[in-house]
């Protein structure tokens, strides 16, 4: 794993793949305005109990994801896991997009503005029948902040492309059976030594297919 002198003190290390030949329109005002548009008909779950944070930025001049590495300290299943930063909705959330945010500024150490969210994308819904909502946002040009991510929650953070997301070397599927019969197919994602996987593979197969309509081709129905 790569270190980031400027992240030394706060993560373990910052990891990035990185292709700047690729998708120079991604974060276009064309394309923020296309998918906030599409994403203002999200219709929000009433009953929604976790809100994540689909953070987009900036890393090295490549439009990226962010992910962080939750740290093994934590308890629960997911623990370990290349995730985005998000969590369950609290009473005093005004939504599950605040939900998001909050959760995001919490383990980021950041302040998330309401400005660079772009919207709340499909609710899922997972094997336990936890709603989720993804939300969106691009935080900006990762060397312009001052990231400083909370050690109880976070071990490290990483980046990965959008380029390098789309390629098949960096992109695979998990194929799922029940009962000796196949039964569903869901996205993975490479990134070094890492696997983003499951749910947070789904997020970022629905990002990339609502971005990338005409190129990028979901194997998940309905994605965007």
């Amino acid at each position: 794993m790569r270190l980031c002198a400027s992240f030394a003190t706060s993560c373990r290390g910052f990891c990035s793949l990185s292709n700047p030949a690729f998708l120079c329109n991604a974060f276009l005002p064309e394309t923020e305005q296309r998918c906030r548009e599409i994403l203002s008909r999200t219709s929000l779950p009433p009953l929604a109990s976790a809100g994540v944070l689909v953070t987009l930025c900036t890393f090295r001049g490549a439009p990226s994801f962010l992910y962080t590495l939750r740290s093994t300290q934590l308890r629960g299943r997911h623990k370990g896991d290349i995730s985005f930063p998000g969590g369950k909705r609290d009473s005093s959330d005004s939504d599950i997009i605040h939900t998001a945010t909050r959760e995001a500024q919490e383990e980021l150490g950041v302040p998330i503005k309401a400005n660079v969210v772009w919207g709340a994308m499909k609710p899922i819904t997972d094997w336990t029948g936890m709603v989720i909502v993804p939300v969106l946002a691009n935080i900006g040009t990762l060397e312009d902040l001052a990231l400083n991510p909370n050690p109880e929650e976070v071990e490290s953070l990483l980046t990965l492309p959008l380029s390098n997301a789309c390629t098949d070397t960096s992109r695979g599927y998990t194929y799922f059976r029940q009962r000796g019969r196949y039964s569903y197919t869901l996205p993975v994602f490479k990134l070094q030594e890492y696997k983003v996987w499951g749910l947070t593979a789904m997020m970022t197969d629905s990002a990339l297919s609502l971005m990338f309509p005409d190129s990028y081709h979901s194997i998940l129905h309905g994605s965007r």
